[in-house]
């Protein structure tokens, strides 16, 4: 079966494919069409004043990518670089943007009838960027809307740090 055809079945039985990724001791996942590339965390160029949950920059065969320690965002207790920290290079909102998590661990196809609505916790927790929670041979996986996360208020500090970028370069 080409690939084509497998994604044509995809999309007529409603199911989605999604990357599957860990912080901590969650796994997460995000839409797979999401996803540029992975590659292995690597040093950045850091922006001084930036939110400790962006790391810095990194040039990117001529394009600076934003790298976002989600870890730090989600706020992880330890937060480790080791050999399998991975960066999850995304494109959203036309942007290219760098996203270290723990791991990534697989990609999944979920049928919609897999797939429950986020639960309701309240105003205490922000779930905003929870869509849903996927099950995949009895794991629960997080389903993340990355667009959501990436516009929200919080993030578009990153904004301003590439326009710091644009007026030194």
């Amino acid at each position: 079966m080409s690939m084509d055809e497998q994604s044509s079945m995809t999309a007529e039985s409603g199911a989605q494919e999604y990357l599957t990724f860990s912080l901590g001791n969650e796994e997460y996942a995000m839409d797979i069409l999401k996803v540029q590339e992975i590659r292995g965390y690597d040093s950045v160029t850091h922006i001084a004043n930036a939110p400790d949950f962006m790391k810095g920059v990194i040039n990117l065969r001529g394009v600076i990518v934003p790298i976002i320690d989600m870890r730090i965002k989600f706020g992880l207790d330890k937060v480790i670089y080791d050999e399998f920290t991975v960066v999850i290079i995304i494109n959203v909102l036309s942007r290219v943007i760098g996203m270290v998590v723990d791991g990534v661990s697989d990609v999944v196809t979920l049928p919609t009838g897999q797939i429950k609505p986020a639960p309701e916790f309240g105003s205490s927790i922000n779930a905003e960027y929870i869509t849903g929670i996927g099950t995949v041979n009895e794991q629960m996986l997080i389903l993340t809307d990355i667009e959501r996360l990436i516009g929200s208020a919080d993030m578009q500090l990153m904004a301003a740090a590439d326009n710091r970028l644009d007026l030194a370069a």
